[in-house]
């Protein structure tokens, strides 16, 4: 085709439509093609009329069919089928598959090299393939003509190592996707161990970690029993297995002894040194490790049970006492979450308990406790929930339950020697301490601290003052009894409990009387914050430097709290519910201690005064709850 020639241009010749660009206009189901021209004008063929006289000749236009690469290859896949044009066959066996060098070469850098490289198969037309399965290498000779395969539990197994060899990666990663996809407590060790053969290094990481969070399940199957010795105590050594309790292991250990004892008895003193027989209630203790034969005919196994039945004994000298095995594993994934328990409003008492999810600044319902209270203590202890004490409505309680949050269970434990309500609760070095409080005819100075291991109550030093309604933290390996009221006066004095000398002193008082404060530890810090002083509820705080050995004053919060509770959660503390002297409240505020400014936040569901409140750490604690709930 001419263009024609301007008087001011030298004449030229050119191809008008070198190239045209094809679109799908599916707003107006229309698929004709689209023309890009060089003032970057768009048409339709159909517009593309002869230009007028007095109009400027475009000089040229492009033309692109998106559909051209899914044609011509879906035309060569056709070829290939009819074994038209194929310049190689690929014998697997007895099988052989006709392609394109080039086809191949395009998809796979491993033929890429055998048809480029100074290779003998490049000049050949017939290439022997070993240790690839035949149905796995005609399912992948199909993807590099359509781009697409179907990965099923039948053929994943021959699927992944086939595209490993041909270093197809895009398969291999979808084959370990889908893997992940699979996992089960029934099948994570066994994809963990393919995973390791073939240098899967993601698959095997997450598989590994799987059988690590679901322990507990994956030590019924099958596969666990069928683990070799260095796999089983690679697992129970492990600090981030997820179990309820350390006996799980103890019971896993033996059953896959047992399962081949001839062989494996032999294993046994080094894989119980890696169970935390220490960390074992001592029911199980007595009854099951001591009476194990295993255990009483192995010299090493009889001195860990000796270690264990010591640490028992002597709960004062645990500390000394540590080591790998008296260590609590924490699983990876571990959050904090703050537990609200009980407490009143009005004239009623609450069972009802709700969980605080720092992270999302949401509320969830839990199960609700066995007794109704308000006035009680709550803590954390061993990745479970203690109460302890309070008020139902009609009497003072010395009653105890914990709160499982694998199970959304509350279960009784040993009640304490005195009933107690507002008491003061802490959790240290394995046992729950509480002291004041008051048993309904007077305020008590008395302590008594409970061991779960041994599930025994047992009598401490008592305060130098009575105390109702005090509180406890720890702070630097000492437990701190902070305000509270002695039937007389509001206390603003401060006593400090050593448990390793077993004696209360004094500290430093705070600047203000505080009874039913709230109180919390942080970063070297004792933080008193609420309370009453005996004429109003407060919302100014304080602080006591251990270092400097004197309070100071902190922002006071937005609300007016006494018989409210403050925690701690990494570093930050939230002040929740308690009384404002006229109403029960259901706000929370959280406290930044490095900006020394409150913030409200979500509300609790409940208005609670005299609440009881613990960070305890959950692992996917809201999955958890919805799969318990739906049981």
């Amino acid at each position: 085709m001419f263009l024609p020639v301007k008087s001011n241009q030298r004449a030229r010749l050119t191809v008008a439509f070198s190239h045209v660009l094809f679109r799908s206009t599916e707003a107006s189901g229309n698929n004709e093609d689209v023309t890009t021209t060089s003032n970057n004008s768009t048409q339709t063929p159909s517009d593309l009329s002869p230009p007028g006289p007095n109009e400027e000749v475009l000089p040229q236009a492009h033309h692109q069919n998106p559909g051209h690469c899914i044609a011509s290859f879906a035309a060569i896949n056709q070829m290939r089928t009819n074994a038209q044009l194929c310049d190689v066959r690929l014998e697997v066996g007895v099988e052989t598959i006709h392609a394109h060098k080039v086809v191949l070469a395009s998809v796979s850098p491993y033929f890429y090299a055998m048809f480029n490289d100074d290779m003998l198969e490049r000049t050949q037309g017939l290439v022997r393939l070993h240790d690839v399965d035949y149905t796995a290498l005609r399912q992948l000779i199909d993807y590099t003509y359509t781009g697409e395969i179907t990965i099923t539990e039948q053929n994943v197994q021959v699927l992944l190592p086939a595209s490993g060899l041909l270093q197809m990666h895009s398969v291999r990663d979808a084959c370990c996707k889908f893997l992940l996809r699979q996992l089960h407590p029934s099948n994570c060790l066994g994809i963990r161990s393919f995973a390791d053969a073939h240098s899967c290094k993601e698959l095997h990481t997450r598989s590994h970690k799987y059988a690590l969070q679901n322990f507990q399940q994956v030590v019924g199957t099958e596969e666990f029993l069928l683990l070799p010795f260095d796999e089983v105590k690679d697992l129970i050594s492990n600090s981030q297995l997820n179990i309820s309790s350390e006996e799980k292991v103890f019971v896993a250990v033996l059953n896959w002894v047992k399962h081949n004892l001839a062989t494996r008895q032999i294993h046994i003193a080094e894989l119980m040194s890696h169970v935390r027989l220490p960390l074992v209630s001592r029911d199980f203790l007595m009854t099951c490790v001591e009476s194990e034969t295993l255990i009483r005919e192995d010299s090493s196994c009889k001195e860990l049970l000796l270690e264990a039945m010591k640490y028992h004994l002597l709960p004062e000298q645990r500390s000394l006492m540590s080591s790998q095995r008296t260590q609590e594993r924490r699983p990876e994934g571990m959050k904090p979450y703050i537990f609200a328990v009980g407490g009143g409003s009005l004239f009623a008492i609450h069972n009802e308990c709700e969980v605080y999810n720092p992270r999302t600044n949401a509320w969830t319902p839990v199960a609700p406790m066995l007794w109704r209270r308000s006035r009680s203590g709550v803590t954390a202890l061993h990745k479970q929930l203690y109460v302890v004490g309070g008020y139902d409505g009609v009497s003072d309680l010395s009653t105890a339950e914990f709160y499982n949050p694998l199970t959304n269970k509350w279960t009784n434990i040993t009640p304490m020697g005195t009933k107690r309500s507002c008491l003061g609760i802490c959790s240290y070095d394995g046992l729950i301490y509480v002291c004041g409080g008051y048993d309904g005819a007077s305020c008590l100075s008395s302590m008594e601290r409970y061991d779960p291991l041994t599930g025994i109550w047992s009598s401490c030093p008592a305060m130098s003052t009575r105390r109702r309604y005090c509180r406890l933290a720890v702070l630097e390996n000492c437990i701190y009894s902070l305000g509270g009221f002695d039937s007389t006066n509001y206390q603003s004095s401060v006593e400090r409990f050593d448990p390793r000398v077993g004696r209360w002193c004094p500290v430093p008082s705070m600047t203000a009387r505080r009874s039913s404060c709230g109180v919390a530890s942080t970063d070297g810090h004792l933080y008193c914050i609420g309370g009453n002083d005996g004429t109003m509820c407060m919302s100014s705080g304080e602080r006591f430097s251990l270092r400097r050995n004197s309070w100071e004053p902190i922002a006071a919060m937005h609300s007016r709290r006494s018989t409210h509770e403050v925690v701690e959660v990494d570093g930050t503390l939230f002040a929740l519910g308690g009384n404002d002297g006229s109403s029960s409240l259901n706000s929370v505020e959280r406290y930044d201690t490095r900006l020394n400014k409150w913030t409200v936040v979500n509300a609790m569901v409940a208005r609670r005064s005299s609440v009881g409140a613990a960070v305890l750490e959950c692992f996917h604690l809201e999955r958890g709850l919805v799969q318990t709930t739906n049981l």
